[in-house]
């Protein structure tokens, strides 16, 4: 068969494959080639059956038309240009490269010393002259039809939001319900199993670990493990082949489907800081061999070397205007033709770089937020990277929420009953204004979490002291070794009744606090189930009984707890205010929030400044600003991290009696009854009362007198 460009090529604006019903449209960006060449392959990617110069260069953009060319066609690029590693140029015709436009990547990347641009063995200035496209992955070029039947995006309110971060196999590998042949797949991944397990727990979003395309990492697999976590993308465009049972895409999409018919949202962990092409030492599989000057940040002392904010030896160069363009254009396809409803962007401090410092204001942040297909996608940014200045918790600009790790240590060390914890513990459960009530953010800026993938498990958190990562291969350096965890006096698994039910209270206490907090809660897939990883706090290479999940749990009572406090917060509009609550008071006097002592005295500079307090009571109401603000009688919230505290409930905004709604030191957490003034809170529990009566000022009464009214007393009367 003979292919062919056809004479009458035209330009199409879009990069990459695009099919149009008669052809194939291919174009692809190098500033610095001097020839870029279309090679098609057999359907199985083992045989090149042409190889043809892309006809027409206009600008930076290399494109050519066949004219018949179908859906299913299986391509790659070379590129031919200066090989001038001193001066960053690494062209190697001899190496296929993956279109970073590619719809769907094929094959095997099977690590051969011919994946490398230069000679194994010497330097980094020679040049490999074996040609890799047997050992390479393959685009393919797509049909874009799909029955999306009706399917929109949600965009569901921030206040509203509950993020369950999962990965795709680790979710469904070893669920006994999930069917067999689609473990470990998109399409189990919306298996009714999954879906119904989601629902009822009561989460509003799942966020995906990265699931475009990366391969797994040579030293890995030379260990003899994998990249589970997927953080080295390849294919900006295309989703994990790994996680399709059969050769198509569309499972991607019938994933995305049923969770947005059952009422989730869908966010993708994606990673545009860098690529898994490494350093300088790395493969040529893309875009070093397009044109390495370009996509790639290199060392304005050297440009032989890249420039490594990341570390993991390259950082992509979102300042070039077509790579901003790749990114935004991934970011335009991901939502337009796949339908996902948000972004969280893996070490974003690199992505808000220029001149290698982070800038809030820089093109990124203003390229993606004029963008009208994105308008409305939720976006969350890991507020650091490795490079100087990198860490940036409260540095990002609005509409961008952020994980917040403060939210996670503190809440830690606050449990854990470490010394002059209340005033940060006060910080986190009102949404961490010091970081970000500035420049008109709102408390749902804030994503707040106990755990996450890079981390303890929550399980692991009350169960382990020290990291246990030795199944990685590196002697246990790799992970944090500050995890603020309390193995409650036996490291791991333990058959002591007493330290098991201390292990179940704090973790009620972590979850419920996570809960009844401000901002946007996140939990861990399987934290609420107890999983455990035994102790290993860097899972990224464990695709195996250590990194998926172990549903074993889901008998527990903590999951029935979980459920039961996520409908809690959900039924409370208090604990979801966009507003940050700065104790502000209304003009008839009505209050929004107040901190007291266990006495029912309002917390004073003494008490904030106690290091062996621990014991924080908060009463919290809607805003003051709030348009539905009247309406709302508010909550009193006691975190008791000490032993048995009495504790005297507070007169204020009328309410006179209380009701307790949660107890996390009961049998019951939410036994619902009245208590008697002052009441018990048990040790190392959380207590939570709603207002049984509350009464308004006289209409008649003067400003004064309202004022009065609602301050009636620091104690109940």
């Amino acid at each position: 068969m003979s292919f062919s460009f056809s004479e009458l090529d035209f330009m199409k604006p879009e990069l990459g494959a695009e099919y149009t019903g008669t052809g194939t449209h291919f174009a692809v960006y190098s500033a610095h080639a001097e020839q870029i060449d279309l090679c098609l392959f057999s359907d199985d990617g083992k045989k090149e059956m042409a190889r043809m110069p892309l006809p027409k260069r206009e600008g930076d953009i290399w494109s050519g038309y066949i004219a018949g060319l179908k859906p299913g066609t299986v391509y790659g690029y070379r590129a031919s240009g200066p090989y001038d590693p001193k001066n960053g140029h690494r062209f190697n015709p001899n190496k296929l490269l993956l279109d970073p436009y590619a719809k769907q990547v094929v094959g095997d990347l099977t690590w051969d010393d011919a994946l490398y641009g230069y000679t194994i063995g010497k330097d980094d200035l020679s040049f490999d002259e074996r040609d890799s496209a047997p050992f390479m992955v393959k685009g393919v070029v797509q049909d874009p039809d799909f029955d999306w039947d009706g399917d929109e995006a949600i965009r569901r309110p921030w206040t509203e939001t509950l993020i369950y971060e999962t990965h795709v196999r680790g979710m469904t590998m070893t669920h006994p319900k999930v069917p067999d042949r689609l473990r470990g797949t998109f399409l189990g991944m919306c298996s009714d199993p999954i879906i119904d397990h989601l629902t009822k727990l009561g989460v509003s979003a799942v966020e995906l670990l990265p699931i475009q395309f990366f391969p797994n990492d040579r030293y890995l697999e030379e260990k003899h493990l994998t990249n589970y976590w997927g953080y080295q993308t390849l294919g900006f465009f295309a989703p994990q082949s790994r996680y399709m049972s059969s050769d198509r895409i569309t499972e991607f999409k019938t994933m995305v489907r049923k969770f947005h018919a059952s009422g989730i949202e869908v966010i993708m962990d994606v990673v545009y800081n860098h690529t898994a092409e490494g350093s300088e030492k790395g493969p040529t599989l893309s875009f070093r061999g397009l044109d390495n000057a370009s996509y790639y940040i290199l060392s304005p002392d050297d440009p032989r070397h890249t420039f490594d904010t990341t570390g993991t030896g390259n950082t992509l160069n979102v300042a070039n205007p077509m790579v901003m363009r790749m990114v935004l254009d991934s970011l335009r396809y991901w939502v337009g033709a796949m339908h996902i409803d948000g972004f969280r962007f893996d070490l974003a401090s690199t992505l808000g770089r220029q001149d290698m410092e982070f800038d809030r204001q820089g093109i990124f942040f203003s390229a993606i937020r004029q963008d009208p297909m994105l308008a409305g996608v939720k976006l969350i940014a890991e507020p650091w990277d490795v490079g100087e200045g990198g860490y940036q918790v409260g540095g990002f600009p609005h509409p961008f929420r952020e994980w917040n790790d403060k939210f996670r240590d503190d809440v830690r060390r606050f449990w854990k009953g470490d010394a002059g914890q209340v005033s940060e513990m006060a910080e986190r459960v009102t949404g961490s204004a010091l970081q970000f009530n500035h420049s008109d953010r709102g408390s749902t800026s804030s994503i707040n979490l106990l755990s996450a993938h890079d981390g303890f498990t929550l399980m692991d958190t009350v169960s382990f002291n020290g990291k246990h990562n030795e199944a990685n291969g590196e002697d246990n350096r790799d992970g944090h070794s500050d995890n603020h965890s309390d193995n409650m006096g036996v490291e791991g698994a333990t058959g002591d009744a007493d330290i098991n039910d201390a292990r179940r209270r704090r973790r009620r206490n972590m979850m419920a606090t996570l809960l009844l907090s401000q901002g946007v809660p996140m939990i861990l897939a399987g934290d609420e189930v107890g999983n455990s990883q035994g102790g290993n706090n860097n899972a990224y290479c464990q695709d195996n009984e250590i990194g998926w999940i172990d549903w074993s749990g889901l008998d527990d009572p903590f999951l029935t707890f979980c459920q039961k406090m996520i409908a809690f917060r959900k039924a409370q509009p208090e604990l979801r205010q966009e507003r940050f609550l700065t104790g502000e008071t209304s003009e008839d006097g009505r209050i929004e929030i107040a901190w007291y002592k266990p006495d029912g005295d309002f917390m004073d500079d003494g008490a904030w400044n106690d290091n062996e307090l621990r014991v924080l009571s908060v009463y919290v109401s809607r805003s003051v600003l709030a348009s539905d603000a009247e309406k709302m009688d508010g909550l009193f919230m006691v975190f008791n991290a000490g032993g048995d505290c009495e504790v005297t409930l507070p007169g204020v905004n009328g309410i006179k009696t209380w009701q307790r709604v949660v107890d996390t030191g009961a049998d019951d957490p939410f036994t619902v009854f009245d208590p008697e003034n002052p009441v018990m809170v048990y040790r190392e529990s959380i207590a939570v009362f709603a207002p049984k009566g509350a009464s308004v000022p006289p209409k008649n009464a003067t400003r004064t007198e309202r004022q009065r009214w609602f301050h009636f007393g620091r104690r109940n009367s």
